[in-house]
């Protein structure tokens, strides 16, 4: 690949590893869980913080921390957020955010990539594999350099102390299986 010097959009650029960050407008976290075995209820997480060392040339040697405060969680129902806030689910007062450490990332061919690491929700810390995509790179003087990612994986919501479990009519109120997936920008912090 050949290095470009031209400032506008850019897609295969030879770029060094770099500080980065996620741009808040430009950034979310969804997930999705089945209610009463039928329909999925999704939701996302207001207040995302994302920031790592990238080399978007050698995936591998990058490392990414993501923080989400708890608290931010919405699904469009006041009562439910509430119910997700507290002890039953989240438990925000006590734990206000949960994390996210990549440990591994590879290239998988393509823009794919799977990015591995240590989630911790409620105190309780376990390994997940998000299956990631890269969706493009832009680099201009008023925007910054930039690249879109987006990726996903799944989780079991009792392994993290979820365990609040109530049935009606024979079905549960909420799937064990959560969705969690992702997309976002990230921004290069500019040498001081």
């Amino acid at each position: 690949m050949a290095e470009s010097t031209d400032t506008g959009t850019q897609t295969g650029t030879t770029a060094e590893q770099g500080i980065w960050q996620a741009d808040p407008f430009h950034t979310q976290v969804e997930f999705a869980a089945k209610h009463l075995g039928m329909m999925m209820v999704r939701g996302h997480f207001a207040e995302v913080q994302v920031t790592g060392t990238i080399n978007p040339d050698q995936p591998e040697a990058s490392a990414v921390e993501v923080t989400i405060q708890t608290a931010s969680i919405r699904t469009h129902n006041a009562q439910r957020d509430n119910d997700l806030r507290s002890s039953n689910f989240l438990e925000t007062d006590a734990y206000p955010t949960m994390t996210f450490k990549s440990a591994r990332i590879e290239h998988v061919g393509g823009d794919r990539y799977t990015m591995t690491g240590d989630l911790t929700i409620k105190g309780v810390t376990k390994p997940v594999t998000l299956n990631m995509v890269r969706l493009g790179e832009f680099n201009d003087p008023m925007m910054g350099h930039r690249i879109g990612y987006s990726g996903g994986t799944k989780i079991n919501r009792k392994d993290f102390g979820m365990n609040f479990n109530p049935v009606l009519d024979g079905k549960f109120v909420v799937s064990d299986e959560i969705q969690i997936s992702l997309e976002g920008e990230v921004v290069e912090k500019k040498p001081e």
